[in-house]
């Protein structure tokens, strides 16, 4: 594989669980000031593009801060708050039934989309809950089958916590599409849809873009599908590149720097 060569890169996209930190209770930093910083002395752009739909862009925007990484509020793309938007552009405001947390249930709320009981719901939201139920799911599946419609945040079926991989919300997904017969609209990663939303907020074509993840059936495989470059960063859920279309790998996130 050739050596890595991003001075022609435009907008860099950064995943965030594995790649600048680890865990959403308590997130441990891992790296990232450094190339945070390079970017913004070379007069790129750049965005976080991450599946999170637990927390809100205030809470990560204040984590980010907290770990000493200088991205602001308005660089932080998140599948819960691009559904939101989605839903908004698609259905306008709605009433839904949340398969989600606290997070993704206020910025639901920040658009003016309202909740309301499975069986009077205009839309089933899906991301990640660790609180689920049977119970829960149930609704989901009936509300769907009955002709809400099903849209999930992303259909990963796992993301990177603190203490290693943890189950993502796909099997979520995919379970609530097996009892309705219903498929899911998908926003989040490896969707193209995520990844053209970031091209248009940068302004750019996908082949100015770069995307860096740690994860290579959401991030690279996102990026592939959307006709972006990426790099696999070696401190998240994926080890090893080969067989991939990544342009490389590095050991940790702010290992590009020599490369811009």
């Amino acid at each position: 594989m050739a050596p890595l060569d991003l001075r022609s890169k435009r907008l860099f996209l950064f995943d965030l669980d594995g790649v600048f930190y680890k865990g959403k209770e308590r997130p441990v930093k891992i790296a990232g000031s450094a190339v945070v910083e390079a970017i913004r002395n070379r007069g790129k752009e750049l965005f976080v593009l991450t599946n999170n739909s637990t927390d809100t862009v205030r809470t990560l925007h204040l984590n980010l801060a907290r770990l000493g990484i200088r991205i602001r509020e308005d660089e932080i793309l998140t599948s819960s708050r691009l559904t939101a938007e989605y839903i908004e552009g698609r259905y306008g405001r709605v009433s839904y039934f949340l398969v989600g947390e606290a997070g993704f249930d206020r910025e639901l709320r920040r658009l003016g989309h309202r909740p309301a009981r499975a069986s009077e719901a205009d839309v089933v939201v899906v991301g990640l809950d660790r609180a689920v139920s049977y119970g829960k799911l149930d609704e989901a599946s009936k509300a769907a089958k009955r002709g809400a419609a099903l849209v999930a945040s992303h259909a990963a079926s796992f993301y990177m916590s603190r203490f290693g991989p943890a189950l993502g919300p796909g099997p979520l997904v995919r379970a609530i599409e097996s009892a309705s017969g219903r498929r899911a609209i998908v926003v989040g990663k490896p969707s193209p849809l995520m990844f053209r939303i970031a091209l248009k907020k940068g302004g750019c074509r996908p082949e100015e873009a770069v995307m860096v993840g740690d994860q290579l059936d959401t991030d690279i495989l996102g990026a592939e599908r959307a006709g972006i470059d990426s790099v696999l960063v070696l401190t998240g859920i994926d080890r090893s590149v080969a067989g991939t279309h990544a342009l490389g790998s590095v050991t940790d996130v702010d290992g590009l720097v020599r490369y811009l």
